[in-house]
């Protein structure tokens, strides 16, 4: 009898974050008309990511009658769902896809001053992780609810070194991190001799 594979369980983060280190952005903003007897009655949708840039993310979608209700209960919510994103140096570990729905983000480790290559949705969500150089490309839908749920997908499912060998039992032989490069220094020309016609004259 075959045996289920366990699906991936999210890393909630367990550490004191103060509320002070929390940045949250706005990614999109919803309208939606109800049509009544005596009109149309708006509500509003937020989309809203928060992170400490230090490798905790997280991100909620509140609903309200006003803006400010619905971008309130957003960050409420984002800060519930704070997850833990593994960061080696500036990147990420490894190469992983985010799945949600009808759409794939795909993240790619990058050498240090490649930026954050993405779009406004997986932007927002790899910034506030503290991620600054990544290459990522997106397929299928371009929903920015599920181009923040599949980036939150693949961000958790992210397992640094130490955490494959505490799960495997083994101890990895990996080269090691690339150490930055001393700046080069700047090259002079050295003092043109004199030809031998001048030579001669003088």
């Amino acid at each position: 009898m075959a045996v289920r594979p366990q699906p991936i369980r999210r890393e909630r983060t367990a550490e004191p974050i103060t509320e002070a280190a929390l940045e949250d952005t706005l990614v999109k903003l919803y309208r939606c008309a109800c049509v009544v007897k005596g009109g149309r009655r708006f509500s509003f949708g937020a989309l809203v990511v928060v992170g400490d840039r230090q490798g905790h993310v997280g991100y909620g979608y509140g609903k309200a009658n006003e803006v400010p209700a619905a971008v309130e209960k957003g960050i409420k919510l984002a800060k519930r769902n704070l997850i833990r994103v593994p960061l080696r140096g500036t990147t990420i570990p490894h190469r992983i896809t985010g799945k949600f729905g009808s759409s794939r983000v795909v993240l790619v480790p990058a050498a240090p001053g490649t930026g954050v290559i993405a779009g406004s949705a997986p932007r927002a969500v790899l910034e506030l992780a503290g991620i600054r150089d990544v290459l990522t490309k997106a397929y299928g839908s371009t929903n920015p609810k599920n181009l923040v749920k599949a980036t939150i997908d693949g961000l958790s499912r992210l397992r640094s070194r130490e955490q494959v060998e505490r799960l495997r039992g083994v101890r990895l032989e990996l080269p090691r991190e690339p150490q930055p490069s001393a700046p080069l220094e700047a090259f002079t020309m050295p003092d043109e001799e004199p030809a031998a016609g001048e030579e001669s004259k003088s």
